[in-house]
């Protein structure tokens, strides 16, 4: 099944059931006001919910109309909660230069987790506001799982069970308010500002083969300008999403509805580009000894498409500008 969020004047929105080919949608009209709703009603609402999906997909849908990103929120406009990780340690590993940050011995066996803010996602074509760009704007392209309720002490073995939708994330950054916040020891605050996800999300179901081990085995293309700068793969994330529902779970219960991402989807071959700024600027200045790609500016663009090897995009577009608040 495919959801998407139309904006309807109220902060968690209007749930929408969206075709397989991102043409067609119908709202969930007496199934399920939200999202949220439906996810926190799972085993209730889902199998009424996978009829709808099923008859649109067939074109039995009468009153079914044309599908508008334009009209998206993010699929959870908010969340009980958004718990972010950096799973992909070539990425770990260049911003570990690039910040000049110790060794940490357990780099490869304890996934590096933070609490973000998950009151105010933005939609995957809404312009992003920030006060400075002095502040280096940067994004991150990552995916993420929307969880069911998910008890305290839960496995990694178990934890895939409670996943019951992935979505493609672009984790907006401040990169000039990262090392101060890091030093602090007490976690990110200001350098993370309001996340964004892709139009729609989607049951693990719906990529097939190209969901495997607890990873999206995605091809995300990441574009500033017109100009690509990424391609990194989904299926090279060290810790998978069990790993890291685990890793959360340890001491504490998550609510249903809660958001889990990857962090910045990054491959070790350089061929892959980078899904982030930082990561190229790093690269930079370890191949040709300076930095010279800018972070982001006013109205500057960034696009992030997720692909299948057919080339279509099972999550829709993100493609954000960027203003002066």
């Amino acid at each position: 099944m495919k959801f998407a969020t139309y904006h309807d004047g109220t902060r968690d929105g209007q749930l929408w059931v969206v075709s397989r080919d991102l043409t067609r949608s119908i709202p969930a009209t007496g199934i399920a006001a939200s999202l949220l709703e439906a996810i926190e009603n799972w085993d209730k609402v889902s199998p009424r919910l996978g009829t709808l999906s099923d008859r649109l997909n067939a074109g039995e849908e009468p009153f079914a109309t044309r599908f508008e990103p334009e009209r998206c929120l993010a699929p959870l406009p908010r969340a009980p909660q958004w718990l972010d990780a950096s799973a992909f340690l070539n990425h770990g590993r260049l911003m570990d230069k690039a910040f000049d940050n110790p060794i940490n011995p357990d780099f490869e066996i304890i996934p590096l987790i933070y609490q973000g803010a998950s009151d105010d996602f933005r939609g995957a074509l809404a312009d992003v506001e920030f006060p400075d760009d002095a502040l280096c704007i940067d994004m991150e392209g990552e995916f993420g799982v929307v969880l069911s309720d998910v008890p305290m002490g839960t496995s990694a073995e178990t934890a895939e069970a409670h996943i019951r939708l992935l979505v493609q994330i672009n984790d907006w950054s401040l990169r000039a308010m990262g090392p101060r916040e890091m030093r602090a020891g007490f976690g990110f605050l200001q350098a993370k500002p309001s996340t964004a996800f892709a139009p729609v999300a989607i049951t693990p179901d719906e990529l097939g083969a190209y969901w495997a081990n607890g990873r999206v085995g995605l091809t995300l293309h990441v574009e500033i300008n017109g100009r690509e700068v990424g391609r990194a793969q989904g299926s090279e994330m060290h810790f998978s999403f069990g790993q890291l529902i685990a890793h959360c779970a340890r001491t504490r219960r998550l609510s249903a509805g809660s958001v889990v991402g990857s962090g910045t989807v990054s491959n070790a071959d350089r061929a892959a580009g980078s899904s982030c700024i930082s990561e190229i600027r790093v690269i930079e200045l370890l191949d040709e000894g300076a930095s010279r790609t800018p972070f982001l500016t006013w109205g500057d663009r960034v696009r992030m498409e997720a692909r299948l090897s057919d080339g279509s995009a099972p999550f829709g577009v993100i493609d954000q500008q960027v203003v002066k608040v």
